[in-house]
């Protein structure tokens, strides 16, 4: 029973991750407590990932192209979140953006 309730919620999680929501927003959609999902989240945060290895705490990078490169940096967070067109000049901005999220 515990564990298909936890399959129950890594499906939750997997689906709020691909839904853009918040996690808020997502639990009301769903008619979720937020308390259990934030519960949820965070107990399955340490199993391993759809690969099998257990999550490292690092980011994923991937390289990109000269091409790429010259529109400046993308950074991608959880939900499909993308925010495009970081530079030298405008960095600042990025660290204000993640202190809100």
């Amino acid at each position: 029973m515990a564990c298909e309730r936890a399959e129950l919620w890594q499906e939750h999680i997997t689906q709020w991750r691909s839904s853009g929501l918040s996690g808020m927003a997502y639990c009301k959609q769903e008619s979720l407590a937020y308390g259990r999902f934030v519960y949820w989240r965070k107990k399955l945060a340490g199993s391993p990932g759809p690969d099998g290895a257990a999550p490292s705490g690092f980011a994923r990078v991937a390289p990109v192209t000269r091409l790429e490169a010259a529109d400046g940096l993308t950074v991608s967070l959880p939900g499909g979140v993308s925010i495009t067109g970081l530079h030298a000049g405008n960095v600042d901005l990025l660290g204000a953006i993640l202190r809100q999220l």
